[in-house]
């Protein structure tokens, strides 16, 4: 099933330049195993060595917050629209 994954310009540098990436899957975590393949080392940029979310990483789709629905075994479907943000800090 593919989606539309939309990227952060941090992670246009594994993604040479490309902001919207199609990837299958029938979870978050699949679309993003996914995207790994295409672009190797594209999962290390927003997870830690045993592979859980960086917490400055948000992940949403369809514009729902992963968090509060399944977190990484939330459900897509062709057409849904995952996007990755990083947290914003201000001071």
């Amino acid at each position: 099933m593919p989606v539309e994954v939309h990227v952060p310009p941090l992670l246009q540098k594994v993604t040479n330049g490309v902001k919207t990436l199609r990837a299958s899957g029938s979870t978050v975590n699949q679309v993003l195993s996914d995207l790994n393949r295409q672009f190797p080392g594209f999962t290390s940029e927003i997870s830690d060595d045993s592979g859980q979310l960086h917490r400055f990483v948000n992940l949403y789709v369809n514009d729902e917050d992963v968090r509060f629905l399944q977190r990484m075994e939330t459900p897509v479907k062709d057409g849904d629209v995952v996007s990755i943000l990083p947290a914003m800090a201000g001071g």
